[in-house]
């Protein structure tokens, strides 16, 4: 069973050591040396005994070992979520900081690929529509069949949605399905709050899958809104995968270009904390509302 298991063992390592090769953070020579040091010692191989995980130094732990000006260090790793003072071996970075690259790089890629569940849309009482992307990857590869909702999601609206409101809300997932469950808790309550306090008429918000930014002006052509809100996903980085925005326009319709979208991005605990967004989104929607216009039209006429 022993033998067994030390072979099953390698064929992990070896697999690892493939995935990043192909990745281009291995090289071939490296790779070889590795899986033979393996073939040779096994106690190379991770022991099935130990229960003991892999823990990260704290984010603001210097790596750098006998700095020049370690106070310099300190100070811009203070301004900064960017990968600094992590270290170097040789030309190569420090083992610790290559796997806090690859577990944050697998956090963004979960982001993108992976749906908001069920349970959350059940939880927070949200209807859920599509667009015409139908797969995750045709979302990616067809950007333009996110912008336009299915025809299913066309009939569901026009049956469901409240017409001629003031404010109609998405949640449209993007590129982050994390950005969504982890901010909406917060910040959907707080935006719904301030609206309904400021006496405007909001419609039941609700979930947009596989949608873009621009499927709003499709639901605005159905629901007739004075003003169409998403809250959707940003592009995650290895800074965080958590990044939301909010796009809102003012009555959009065929001519509608990007400069017409008045946006408020960085919604996340590292950036605008959801609740506050929720609050300031208000004031900006007042705004909208008063002038009749958004984007560069808006600041126009401030």
């Amino acid at each position: 069973m022993a033998v067994a298991n030390n072979e099953l063992e390698k064929v992990i390592i070896q697999s690892v050591m493939e995935e990043l090769a192909k990745k281009g953070l291995l090289s071939q020579k490296g790779k070889d040396h590795v899986m033979s040091a393996a073939m040779m010692d096994p106690s190379l191989l991770p022991s099935r005994e130990s229960e003991e995980m892999v823990t990260f130094p704290p984010l603001d732990e210097m790596q750098i070992s006998n700095p020049f000006n370690a106070d310099a260090v300190k100070a811009m790793m203070k301004s900064t979520p960017a990968r600094i003072g992590i270290g170097r071996a040789g030309a190569r970075p420090k083992t610790m900081a290559l796997l806090r690259f690859l577990a944050d790089h697998a956090v963004a890629q979960d982001a993108v690929f992976l749906d908001v569940s069920e349970q959350f849309l059940q939880r927070m009482n949200l209807m859920s529509v599509q667009s015409a992307a139908t797969s995750k990857d045709e979302f990616l590869q067809r950007p333009d069949l996110g912008r336009r909702l299915s025809s299913e999601a066309v009939k569901m609206i026009s049956e469901k949605c409240e017409k001629n409101v003031q404010v109609q809300i998405l949640i449209v997932d993007g590129l982050s399905s994390s950005a969504i469950e982890a901010n909406i808790p917060d910040l959907l309550p707080a935006l719904m709050q301030g609206l309904k306090a400021a006496g405007i008429k909001v419609g039941a918000p609700f979930f947009v899958k596989n949608g873009r930014v621009w499927v709003q002006d499709h639901v605005a052509s159905i629901v007739n809104s004075d003003v169409i809100i998403s809250l959707i996903g940003e592009r995650p980085g290895l800074g965080t995968a958590e990044s939301l925005s909010a796009y809102m326009i003012y009555r959009p319709d065929q001519n509608t270009v990007e400069a017409d979208r008045t946006v408020i991005s960085n919604i996340h605990k590292g950036g605008i904390p959801p609740a506050e967004a929720g609050a300031h989104l208000t004031d900006v929607i007042k705004q909208i509302l008063a002038a009749k216009a958004s984007g560069v039209k808006l600041n126009q006429q401030k």
